[in-house]
């Protein structure tokens, strides 16, 4: 019950914002001033939403405010922080208008917010706290009828979407903990409800008010005991060293809040004297709530029993089968006696149900409390229960053979065995029910999201109640995939085991247990008998058995993962011979794939546009028709390809990876020489032309029409054919005066060529052997005018050549000077020499001609097919993918108005940003500094930096080390992984969506201008189009796409004076879209205030400026430091997604441009859900730094291509294994956020993003038709440690709920998927160690103990038998198939050849070795962790 309002505590009202206050996105505060993003009527429609303030009752002891709004409103009835509110209130206003941008067709009312839209985001934002409520019984305090539509409503529902984004933008920690959010809303959102009802307290008879009061009060009595809980339970860890079970985590406090105790212990305002606050009395103190983590193996049996029972009992059966030593095993069935034995399965079951029900009481018995008695109850009963089974399934059994010592079945036997068969049908009758909702799943579904008590009973007794993990099952047609991909599995995996594992061994062990007078020289175990040594040599048999289904999954997963990439069009351009015979499609793939279709009455997604696009994309994949001929048009959307391509051309030669020669070769150039055909790449017209002289001399004796079928076959070439003629054309004319005659003479000569051509009797009129020699002395003329010093008398020669060629030897018929004169091909007075003075050279700086010219030499003289163009390995796999991947299916792209909005968010703390001259040239041990072994890893990357360079003014090569440092620190840092290169990557984001901006309105004159501009200089102030942005591209960018740098820090760097914090200011300076958002810690005498603290540059005050100051309740680390960073940066992050993105990570233009393509995938549904997470593909760019690094990034893309992809489609299991992934923003926002945080537990903190998504509900999917680039560790020292983090976070995940949720929620066969995708993977790794390690002590037993020598010695039976034993090593070997993913996708992307060819040269470079050496950490650390944990 709310207290009376306290006036003489209350904060002193919001202060009177300066017009001139440091802003974020948009100057929310002050309407009036020019900036560009107030020209958006969305921005003023949300705006002007929020001050609907209206007939609200005002706060009665603070001075209220015309300017004020709704969030003002809130503010001073619950004591928010005003940046807080500033903060909350600009991503109100940012998110709605975004919102109100993609609303198609657009509301009528421009001006005014659409209700709909607000009612959307409130269910989206409010969704998971609708569901806790539900879960709870309790009635929720959303008080708004759906049906309604009201102007008090659209306020009311901007009051509780602004309160909840308000306390969540407070909670600091708390963010970790939603339930625990969603309680403090439920309470403050009843309050609120009393203040808009106007209810009267009946004790005081005043007006109710909030129970809070006074300078930041929530902050104070709401935050702060909760967060001063969970750092004193933090506190007693001892920095992550004492049990898991010793202290309470932010799983365990969040859980808490998962039952009706909490309302009625804790209360409101929040009673601190709860025992939920107790932290040093144990016997108040509440212990773990929901799950014990304890550190032993016994872990994975609980989490996954589903999985050991099947395979347990298959090798029960399996050897009860093979024992009969028949040669199928349906034909030991066929006898009575072998059936009956089949029946002990049951009694195998229910003492491994015993065993479950027996570990979770030991393992979990520290739960029971009296306020959960409940629980203790449950486990008693099932130990009981899974007990009392064992008995009866035992006793049942043993009748069966009472009395029939015989074997011969009798009447009474029968009725014994139908009698044990009931019992067994109750038994399995539950796993029958079950297994009815399987092919049910949304009964399934249904029945687990209902809060029925009778539901709640069952599944009390069968799984336990929990608020997440339910409804986890996925659509039929889902299940039918997963399901068959298993059947596969397993068919495979127990047909081996029982045929080449099991049943040879039945023989060999019958006779040596069987053996006798064996003379141990060692200690005999068992007397009498050989079972110990038996037992030895079955042991490798059965750990391999358990442990293969790893193997098969590798073999079965690398052709799946293959056949689902052949279905996306992967690896269909590999090279640059390959996208040659593609790029002239390439136009109308771009147009169609990354241009915005036109607005058209039908709506998207109907069944006929989905055919449309199908279609279409079968005509652009397989050149059904011929789209390039549209280049040649005058149409807007031709000329948007040639731009796009040359601006990422453009951006390889800034990156250094292309040199200006190749830019040249690989860019479309504006048409300025009247070419009437598209001017392709020259890399595309070499030996075009040589080609097409080649055909002419053959077929000289040919008609025009049949010589120009032939060259015209080869598009390329005929473009090159018209293109070399109209050049040479323009070319010969340019050089003459135009007054001159020479002039006129070669007018009429061409004027009779294009005559020819046009009535089709070039090849009557003209010789064609004559041709080859005008291609010499064409070649001549270009080759003077190329060169720097262009000698006009060479020229003047040439030209004269050309001539006599011409009129003698080009023209057939014969003519004299007489009749050249009348023709107009002879000069009129024969003194003088011909062009001697006509010749009249362009300027040397006009560079667009003699890039024309040397655009025209290349095509005149290329001889070779240019394969290898570009030199750079790198830009070639980038122009490749990007070819490739623009002709895959992907969402058609909206406008850049109408796309969704996004942040990047990156964790940094104090990694590199630039490399120091000192760093770059300080020698390590053996005498190599960073700047020679970059220079030496990227020799042709350096050699372009340093033409680079020159070309923009540097003179003498020592200048790198004085006017041009930065540049060359800039150079260095982009090959390593700092952070100045994950910032230029992903600023490509703002770069792209501004070009795409620009595309999506320019006109047909402003896109030639661009051509033109860009085609001016390769410089990089001119290579970009900012001088012909209008304006509205940035303030579109501004709107859709921000970049969060969270440098932890940052505040103490700059206190210190440390370099670090200068370089993170220039990317500020250089990036108008970034922003960094550090903890500042400020002194107050004994103790220290904490600030979560956004700051950007500000252009006009060239300064650094604080943009907001929002105030923390201590110390910003409590948990692992990674997601507390990421954590309490993510309120400054904007936009419907956000992207994780790591300091080890680089994006690329090319990928940037296909963003809005990926965003649109949020609006798809994937089976029965829309995704909450895409994944996205990575490049692995520190694959070429040495031969580790090459086997580690052969390793790891395997696993991020092929293996997320099988994992995604068709198991449906992929969740989060680290960055790219884009997060669905309000989803992750109101459900724990991006990452968990808890100390020790978890330290893989990435992955736990996905478990939570799929536990709650969300879907994964991934994507390739998008990569970004990530750096991996490169030194052995480094790779060992990343191993050991990897196989350490497995470990504790182990032990963890999340795992223990997942392995009993999701169904049989996505259960198998989780476990061989996480942490069965090193589980079996660790087994396989062990396997090897059992082989070789029981062959060590058997050879000293004797058991060996008397086997061999006794018979040539027991010579075989011994020998089909002993070679059971031969399994051990299958494991090299784990290797298969690496090799097939391999396959897939650069063609089969070359993957053989690669993992031959990793063969002789040892890779078996490393990866041995791999394997053997990855066992250690796992097994380590596990028992006596990793991370201290």
């Amino acid at each position: 019950m709310s207290v009376r309002y306290r006036p003489s505590n209350r904060s002193d009202p919001p202060r009177t914002v300066p017009e001139d206050e440091p802003f974020n996105i948009i100057p929310v505060h002050n309407l009036l001033t020019n900036h560009p993003t107030l020209s958006f009527s969305e921005v003023r429609a949300a705006v002007a939403a929020l001050r609907t303030v209206g007939d609200l009752r005002k706060p009665p002891y603070a001075q209220w405010k015309p300017s004020m709004d709704l969030l003002d409103w809130l503010a001073l009835f619950f004591c928010f922080q005003q940046d807080n509110v500033r903060n909350q209130r600009e991503h109100l206003v940012l998110h709605l208008a975004n919102a109100q941008m993609r609303l198609t067709p657009p509301p009528d009312n421009i001006d005014t917010l659409d209700a709909s839209l607000l009612r959307r985001f409130r269910r989206k934002l409010l969704k998971n706290y609708s569901s806790w409520c539900s879960y709870l019984g309790e009635k929720s305090n959303i008080c708004i009828s759906d049906s309604s539509r009201s102007s008090s409503d659209q306020r009311r529902e901007l009051l509780y979407v602004g309160l909840y984004l308000l306390i969540w933008g407070e909670s600091a920690n708390l963010r970790f903990m939603p339930e625990c959010i969603c309680y403090i809303f439920h309470h403050m959102a009843m309050e609120l409800n009393n203040i808009l009802g106007g209810l009267v307290d009946v004790n005081t008879g005043c007006l109710l008010m909030p129970s809070l009061s006074g300078e930041n009060a929530f902050l104070n009595c709401v935050v702060k005991p909760v967060y001063e809980t969970v750092k004193a339970e933090v506190e007693s860890s001892r920095n992550g060293t004492a049990p898991h079970t010793a202290w309470r985590n932010y799983d365990d406090l969040n859980e808490y809040f998962w039952s009706k105790r909490c309302f009625q212990k804790l209360k409101w305002p929040i009673d601190v004297g709860s025992n939920f606050f107790v932290t040093s009395n144990k016997s108040k103190h509440i212990a773990k709530t929901g799950f014990v983590e304890r550190r032993s193996f016994w872990n994975l049996y609980r989490s996954f029993d589903r999985l050991w029972v099947m395979l347990f009992l298959f090798l029960q059966a399996a050897i009860i089968v093979a024992w009969e030593e028949r040669y199928y095993p349906w034909q030991a069935l066929s006898t009575r006696n072998c059936r009956v034995k089949i029946l002990t399965l049951f009694i195998t079951w229910s003492a491994m149900r015993f065993l479950q029900s027996l570990l979770d009481a030991g393992m979990q018995y520290s739960l029971v409390t009296k306020e959960t008695w409940g629980l203790g109850i449950r486990m008693v009963l099932k130990v009981v229960v899974s007990a009392a089974w064992i008995v009866i399934f035992a006793v049942f059994y043993a009748r069966i053979w009472q009395n029939n010592h015989s074997r011969r079945w009798t009447a009474e036997a029968d009725r014994r065995v139908r009698l044990f068969l009931k019992i067994v049908f109750a038994y399995v009758l539950p796993e029958l029910l079950a297994l009815t909702l399987v092919v049910t799943p949304w009964m399934r579904n249904f029945i687990e999201q209902r809060n029925w008590k009778i539901l709640d009973m069952l599944f009390w007794w069968f799984q336990g109640k929990n608020f997440v993990g339910r409804g986890l099952r996925e659509g039929l047609v889902c299940n039918i995939k997963s399901t068959l991909f298993w059947a596969f599995v397993l068919a495979t995996k127990f047909a081996f085991s029982y045929f080449l594992q099991i049943k040879p061994m039945v023989r060999p062990s019958k006779l040596m247990l069987n053996l006798g007078d064996v003379k141990y020289e060692w200690h005999e175990f068992f007397g009498g008998s050989n079972r110990f040594a038996v037992g030895l040599l079955w042991l490798p048999v059965v750990l391999i058995y358990l442990m293969d289904i790893q193997i098969w999954y590798s073999i079965y997963s690398s052709f799946v993962g293959a056949g689902v990439g052949l279905l996306l069009h992967l690896g269909e351009i590999r090279n640059i011979q390959q996208l040659k015979l593609r790029f002239q499609f390439f136009a109308s793939a771009i147009q169609f794939n990354l241009m915005p279709e036109e607005p058209l009455l039908n709506a998207r997604g109907t069944f006929r546009s989905k055919f449309n696009d199908f279609i279409h994309r079968l005509k652009l994949r397989y050149g059904l028709s011929h789209p390039f001929r549209k280049l040649e048009s005058n149409q807007v959307e031709t000329h948007k390809f040639p731009l796009i391509w040359n601006e990422i051309i453009t951006i390889f030669r800034e990156e250094d990876i292309v040199s200006d020669s190749e830019v040249e070769l690989l860019e479309l150039p504006p048409n300025c020489w009247n070419v009437r055909v598209i001017c392709w790449p020259c890399f595309l017209l070499c030996n075009e032309l040589l080609l097409a002289l080649n055909q002419a001399k053959e077929l000289v004796h040919f008609t025009d029409y049949w010589l120009w079928c032939k060259i015209s076959k080869n598009e390329y070439r005929r473009c090159a054919v018209i293109e070399a003629y109209d050049s040479i054309k323009h070319l010969m004319l340019a050089i003459l005066s135009v007054q001159s005659e020479e002039h006129s003479i070669l007018t009429d000569l061409f004027q009779e060529i294009d005559h020819s051509v046009e009535i089709k009797n070039f090849t009557k009129m003209f010789r064609i052997s004559a041709l080859p020699q005008l291609h010499m002395k064409l070649i001549k003329l270009t080759d003077i005018l190329t060169k720097p010093k262009k000698d006009v008398n060479q020229v003047v020669n040439t030209l004269q050549a050309l001539y006599e060629i011409a009129v003698r030897d080009f023209i057939k018929d014969k003519r004299n000077i007489e009749q050249l004169r009348v023709d107009g091909l002879a000069p009129r007075d024969p003194s003088g020499l011909l062009f001697e003075n006509a010749v009249k050279l362009p300027d040397p700086s006009d560079e667009k001609f003699y890039r024309q010219v040397r655009r025209l030499h290349t095509i005149l003289t290329s001889r070779d097919s240019m394969q290898k163009i570009p030199v750079n390995l790198e830009a070639r796999r980038r122009i490749t993918f990007f070819s490739n991947s623009i002709f895959m299916n992907m969402p058609r792209a909206p406008q850049v108005e109408k796309m969704m909005a996004f942040s990047v968010l990156t964790p940094y703390y104090d990694e590199e940003v630039l490399y120091s001259r000192e760093q770059l040239l300080t020698k390590n041990e053996d005498g190599i500094s960073i700047l020679y072994y970059l220079q030496t890893i990227y020799d042709d990357e350096w050699k372009n930096f340093i033409e680079r360079m020159r070309r923009e003014g540097m003179v003498n090569d020592d200048e790198i080390w004085t006017t041009r440092m930065r540049d060359l620190r800039s150079w260095a840092a982009y090959r390593g992984q700092t952070l100045s290169r994950t910032v230029r990557g992903m600023m490509y984001y703002y770069r792209a969506l501004k070009m795409l901006a620009f595309l999506d309105s320019a006109s047909e004159m402003d896109i030639r201008e661009a051509r033109e501009v860009g085609s001016r200089s390769l410089s990089r102030a001119n290579s970009s189009r900012n001088l012909l942005f209008k304006g509205h591209e940035q303030r579109k960018c501004l709107m859709k796409y921000t970049y969060v740098v969270a440098c932890q820090i940052y505040g103490a760097q700059k206190a210190q004076k440390d370099p670090r914090a200068e370089e993170i200011l220039y990317l500020m300076k250089q990036h108008e879209a970034l922003r960094v958002a550090y903890v500042d810690e400020v002194s107050t005498g004994r103790d220290k205030e904490h600030y979560s603290v956004l700051v950007k540059y500000d252009r006009q005050l060239e300064k650094e400026v604080e943009i907001y100051r929002v105030k923390l309740p201590g110390p910003l680390k409590l948990g692992e430091g990674k997601p507390e960073n990421q954590n309490h940066a993510l309120i400054f992050t904007r936009g419907d997604a956000v992207q994780a993105i790591d300091m080890n990570q680089d994006n690329y233009f090319e990928e940037a441009l296909k963003m809005r393509n990926l965003l649109e995938e949020y609006g798809r549904y994937y089976d029965t859900r829309k995704p909450t997470i895409l994944g996205l593909r990575e490049h692995i760019f520190t694959g070429s730094v040495s031969s580790l690094a090459w086997f580690m990034s052969a390793q790891e893309t395997s696993f991020v291509t092929l293996g997320q992809r099988v994992l995604a489609y068709p198991l449906k299991i992929r969740m989060h294994y680290g960055h790219p992934d884009v997060f669905d923003r309000f989803w992750f926002l109101s459900r724990g956020g991006i990452s968990k945080a808890s100390r020790v537990i978890n330290i893989s903190e990435d992955i736990f993003a996905g478990f939570n998504c799929t536990l709650r509900g969300g879907n994964v999917t991934h994507h390739e038709y998008i990569q970004v680039g990530k750096g991996r560790d490169v030194g052995l020292n480094q790779i060992s440690m990343f191993e050991a983090k990897v196989a350490s976070g497995n470990g504790e995940q182990v032990l963890s709920r999340d795992v223990y949720r997942l392995g009993h929620r999701l169904d049989f066969f996505r259960m198998l998927s989780f476990f061989y995708t996480t942490v069965g993977f090193f589980f079996n790794t660790m087994m396989d160690i062990l396997t090897v390690y059992a082989f070789l002590w029981g062959r060590l037993y058997l050879v000293l103990s004797g058991v060996e020598n008397a086997a061999l010695a006794n018979s040539s039976n027991n010579n075989r038998a011994l020998a089909a034993i002993l070679n059971q090593q031969f399994i051990v070997q299958l494991g090299l198939f784990t290797a298969l993913p690496m090799i097939v996708e391999n396959s897939l992307e650069f063609g089969f050849l070359q993957a053989t060819w690669d993992f031959l040269i990793m063969q002789l470079q040892l890779s078996s070795v490393f990866y041995t050496f791999s394997m053997g950490t990855r066992a250690h650390y796992f097994g380590r962790t596990v028992l006596h944990g990793g991370k201290k």
